[in-house]
């Protein structure tokens, strides 16, 4: 059971160090996640690498590095993205344990849905990005290999910027997901309601081509990947919202009917004459 709010009033000071307190946690989570991400790095690496691999030719993929320090510093970037990851749990529990004791039971139910449907939006994006886009857009930018007036083109990817299009890829499209999240949130605090986005779909579609321009590499085949889903995910929320608002419209008026029959009970409003 979810519990009311909590009516106790802590100085400002004691709200301070708790979150002091947890904050530290989320730190110290982040370094032991690092920690053990550091030192299966190169095999976190090589699970990246996968889209890359599949895209080349068997026995014909490369990945090379330019600076004598740039294959550490991938590996500790590597070690932190999936560290980040791994300890966003804990990271997202201390932050609600924090957040949590000043909301109402209503608001705690209202906001936990969004809360656990975060994670899954985000692991479908990435997901999408890992299996299905950067494979297909890897083997398009390795389309161009060949000869070229006399000279022959071949792909040398670095791994420092290799590893950088795949977390663009991957943060892009696991944020992109989160739309869904944004909109029900704006929706439930009343800020949107589901007639305005359907009056201001075309701006939407404007906005949704435009973040799929920016998020994703300059081709037209990564960002229609990304461009697509995100208008299915915002048709679906203005269907979910479109259900959530008959709910709502259907409790408020089961409770004002309550509140009458209750009033007529006490006495407080005269019954009607036939």
């Amino acid at each position: 059971m979810i519990g009311d709010i909590d009516e106790t009033q802590a100085p400002l000071l004691d709200h301070l160090l708790e979150l002091r307190t947890r904050l530290l946690r989320c730190v110290y989570a982040l370094l032991a996640a690092f920690a053990v991400c550091f030192y299966f790095a190169d095999d976190i690496f090589t699970i990246l690498a996968q889209p890359l691999v599949h895209a080349f030719p068997p026995g014909q993929g490369k990945l090379i590095y330019t600076k004598l320090y740039e294959a550490f510093f991938v590996e500790l970037k590597v070690s932190m993205f999936a560290a980040f990851f791994i300890s966003f749990p804990v990271i997202a529990n201390q932050l609600w344990a924090f957040v949590a004791p000043g909301l109402y039971a209503k608001e705690k139910r209202a906001f936990l849905p969004f809360l656990l449907a975060t994670p899954i939006l985000f692991t479908a994006g990435a997901s999408l990005a890992y299996f299905i886009v950067m494979p297909t857009a890897f083997r398009w930018f390795l389309g161009f290999e060949g000869d070229k007036g006399g000279l022959q083109l071949e792909a040398l990817p670095g791994t420092g910027d290799y590893l950088s299009l795949v977390m663009q890829f991957i943060l892009a499209f696991g944020i992109s997901f989160l739309l869904p999240v944004l909109l029900m949130l704006l929706n439930r605090a009343g800020i949107v309601s589901r007639a305005q986005l359907v009056t201001a779909r075309r701006y939407v579609v404007v906005g949704i081509f435009a973040v799929a321009t920016v998020a994703t590499p300059p081709d037209v085949v990564s960002q229609l990947m990304l461009a697509i889903p995100l208008l299915l995910l915002f048709e679906g929320t203005l269907i979910l919202m479109r259900f959530t608002e008959k709910a709502d419209a259907r409790r408020k008026a089961a409770e004002e009917a309550a509140e009458a029959q209750a009033a007529l009970a006490a006495g407080e409003v005269p019954p009607l004459l036939p």
